[in-house]
């Protein structure tokens, strides 16, 4: 387990991560199913809303991440629309580093602590998404590629959360990954101060 520890607290080392939010490539599908998977520190707090739904468990395994989705469309379209929203990178910093930490918590934190939590953060995630849609998407199409994109993220976090509640020392790893991701969130939050 110790060998796994350290590759995941490695990552902290890893520059650029706080912006991420810069596209690339074409402009259809399957560039928008990429853009959440691409973006480090979408792709972990979307892990983390995955992992953290599993540790609930019951109906949260779906709600939470079905949630955190559907706020995360209405974040998309303020972007689209070029709504303002202030600190959307903050929002998205401090997503990874509270998710990571609730992860690393390793308890079930209530339903509704977890639908307010995520929601919160989605309308961040979902405001750069939507930002950042190309002049020459078709924004439907761009939309529908990042929010499938991050419900598969989403599954893969659930999956990862419930296999490791199945296997020796799983749960005390999964504390360890999230601990690691929540410093991968300080550093975020560390860089835009910097800037």
């Amino acid at each position: 387990m110790k060998r796994l520890l350290l590759p995941v607290l490695s990552c902290i080392l890893l520059p650029g991560a706080a912006h991420a939010h810069s596209f690339r490539g074409d402009a259809g599908f399957m560039s928008g199913l990429y853009h959440p998977v691409l973006g480090f520190d979408h792709l972990l707090a979307m892990l983390c809303v995955g992992i953290v739904s599993a540790q609930i468990g019951g109906r949260s395994i779906w709600t939470v991440p079905t949630t955190f989705v559907l706020i995360m469309a209405v974040g998309g379209y303020l972007g689209l629309e070029n709504i303002p929203l202030p600190g959307v990178e903050y929002g998205i910093a401090c997503s990874v580093l509270l998710l990571g930490l609730a992860v690393a918590r390793g308890k079930r934190i209530h339903p509704v602590t977890a639908y307010v939590g995520v929601g919160f953060f989605a309308v961040f995630h979902g405001h750069a998404h939507g930002g950042e849609i190309p002049a020459m998407a078709d924004p439907l199409v761009f939309s529908l590629g990042f929010l499938l994109g991050t419900a598969a993220i989403h599954l893969a976090g659930v999956t990862v959360g419930l296999v490791s509640a199945r296997i020796k020392d799983g749960p005390q790893f999964l504390r360890y990954v999230g601990a690691g991701i929540a410093g991968i969130g300080v550093y975020i939050v560390h860089i835009l101060v910097k800037f």
